[in-house]
């Protein structure tokens, strides 16, 4: 009677830590439909609200709509109606590791001068989230899973980083990871005329 006792508890013990092991994201993908995706914490800042005025230029970003994963949302068709960084990053982007804590520095530093504002690329919002913690980035940044923004640009690798001017124009973009604070500034000097 001893034996089957303990053999059930061996068994319970198993069971649980399977279901345990289960429920960590060890390496595995997070559905839309789980439960663990809602109690994701965000470090993100919400997106800012923007003009009612159509992005304008001899080159536009596409016209799509992300929500931000610190809420608001994000639509490339209005200007932003003042200088803007955007900054396309995933979690699964090795460059992005040491790109992202510079465009933080950058949106640290640029206070209202500049807005820099990110694109999360084909990654779910907990790998997102958890990366940008570790890297200790906060500038608001639009969820883009599928990589509809990367698809329209003809894009297949990242970083990249749009310089686009108040009235919703591109300036210039940048492929491939920026180094230093100071290569950035210098970017933003020469494509949006802001000096810091």
């Amino acid at each position: 009677m001893r034996r089957a006792g303990r053999g059930a508890s061996a068994l319970a013990l198993v069971a649980l830590s399977v279901l345990v092991s289960g429920c960590t994201g060890g390496g595995g993908t997070t559905t839309a439909h789980s439960a663990s995706s809602s109690a994701v914490v965000v470090p993100l800042k919400a997106c800012p609200e923007q003009p009612a005025r159509p992005a304008r230029g001899s080159r536009t970003l596409p016209g799509l709509t992300f929500s931000c994963a610190g809420g608001g949302s994000l639509d490339l068709r209005r200007a932003p109606g003042v200088p803007e960084v955007v900054n396309l990053w995933g979690s699964w982007c090795a460059p992005c590791r040491d790109e992202l804590p510079l465009m933080q520095q950058l949106a640290d530093a640029a206070g209202d001068r500049v807005r820099v504002v990110g694109v999360i690329s084909k990654d779910g919002l907990p790998q997102a989230a958890s990366f940008a913690a570790d890297a200790k980035v906060t500038f608001p940044s639009a969820v883009d899973g599928d990589g509809r923004l990367m698809a329209a640009e003809g894009l297949n690798a990242l970083p990249v980083t749009y310089f686009v001017d108040a009235g919703g124009g591109v300036t210039f973009r940048q492929v491939g990871q920026v180094h230093s604070i100071a290569q950035l500034e210098s970017l933003v000097a020469a494509h949006l005329g802001v000096h810091l």
